[in-house]
């Protein structure tokens, strides 16, 4: 899918005040389960972790835990 320039800087517009906000914050993600099952989930997944790495989020990512990390 070919997205425009135009569309690219809206998109950017929207997205920039949560850059600003989340920038050098930490985020905890919680993995495992039913979103492993899937591999199309699990690349998903892993490149919207690589994206928030890049835009200077710090992600912990947690394997496992099950309900006990829930609560």
């Amino acid at each position: 899918m070919k997205i425009s320039n135009t569309e690219r800087a809206k998109i950017l517009v929207e997205a920039l005040p949560y850059i600003q906000k989340y920038n050098n914050k930490i985020l905890v993600v919680k993995y495992g389960g039913n979103a492993m099952q899937s591999e199309e989930l699990k690349q998903a997944v892993m490149g919207d972790i690589v994206l928030l790495s890049l835009i200077g989020v710090k992600v912990v990512l947690i394997h496992g835990g099950g309900p006990e990390i829930t609560e």
